[in-house]
């Protein structure tokens, strides 16, 4: 079993999840749901007849790992170019977690959320490329997502050479298709469409974002991490 000293030792949260470095692999995260938002209580939050569903329904661990498997199956190897490796569930004590390839730069750090680069550095001439091939490629392989967050993308930078550059963009949440019946899955010029709308609206998102910060407007709640929690 893996221990973890407290959740305070997350790196990461989301709404539902927290995110931990693996103790005993610096390049492998795990993540683990929040107490407070545990499947059995996000059933109990739900009236009839919602609250009849069964728990694997509320786990994102258990639809993460069948999405990432979908994934492989319906687009192959090429898909890890464009989001981390999934290594299944493991134990610890703060509840069953799912293992994740760790997205770090080459300095060792854990990679910036694209949200934390463009507010840090705008669409600078190291990103237009970067961004430009991971929308390409997004969209040419028919990746399924919900809509594509800035701040469930991180940045991969090679840093430690004397003209830093951004090896890929990777989206780390909000994986398949969103759908009651996903037909993309089935139909590869289906999915290229989706994705490629998907996509088209990362410009859009990142111009709103830089227009926010030179104006002055707040940050927002998600995708900010300090140099304590990257050097972890």
């Amino acid at each position: 079993m893996i221990e973890f000293a407290s959740l305070d030792s997350a790196f990461s949260s989301g709404g539902n999840r927290l995110c931990f470095v693996d103790p005993n692999n610096p390049l492998c995260c795990i993540k683990i749901a929040r107490p407070e938002r545990a499947p059995e209580r996000k059933r109990a939050e739900k009236s009839f007849p919602g609250n009849l569903r069964p728990l694997s329904y509320f786990d994102e661990n258990i639809s993460d790992l069948a999405v990432y498997q979908r994934v492989e199956k319906s687009i192959g190897h090429d898909a890890y170019q464009l989001m981390p490796k999934c290594y299944g569930y493991v134990e610890t004590n703060l509840g069953r977690g799912l293992a994740f390839e760790l997205i770090k730069d080459t300095d060792g750090q854990i990679s910036m959320t694209l949200k934390q680069y463009v507010w840090l550095y705008g669409l600078n001439d190291a990103l237009k490329p970067a961004l430009n091939t991971f929308l390409h490629l997004w969209q040419s392989l028919g990746m399924p997502s919900r809509n594509l967050l800035l701040h469930n993308i991180v940045v991969q930078q090679d840093n430690i050479t004397q003209d830093p550059s951004i090896i890929r963009l990777v989206v780390i949440d909000g994986l398949g298709w969103p759908d009651i019946v996903p037909f993309a899955y089935y139909f590869p010029p289906l999915a290229r469409y989706k994705a490629g709308r998907k996509a088209s609206r990362l410009h859009k998102a990142i111009e709103s974002l830089i227009k926010k910060r030179d104006t002055g407007g707040d940050w927002g709640l998600r995708g900010w991490m300090d140099d304590k929690q990257r050097q972890q």
